[in-house]
């Protein structure tokens, strides 16, 4: 066993796994009225079965890792355009 595992990802896992995270994240809040302490925890567990069933499935500690980095980028992203969207709305021009 190796020190520490090789992740190999690329470009099209951040380009086709983080907004599918984003994407199911907000389904669910719709679909099941999830309250906001656990809309988080959702992404992140969301991206943990998108990566280590679908994406990394033949290594579960690389799996692993990527579906924390599929949540929590996820996550980041939403606040983003989320403060993003607010401050323009708030712009006087």
């Amino acid at each position: 066993m190796e020190a520490f595992p090789i992740i190999h990802t690329n470009f099209w896992d951040a380009i086709i796994a983080v907004p599918l995270v984003v994407l199911l994240t907000q389904l669910g809040k719709v679909l099941f009225k999830i309250r906001k302490p656990y809309i988080p925890g959702l992404a992140n567990l969301l991206g943990l079965i998108i990566s280590v069933f679908f994406a990394h499935r033949n290594n579960l500690w690389a799996g692993m890792f990527m579906g924390f980095f599929y949540g929590n980028a996820a996550a980041g992203l939403y606040s983003s355009l989320k403060t993003q969207i607010l401050a323009f709305r708030k712009t006087d021009e």
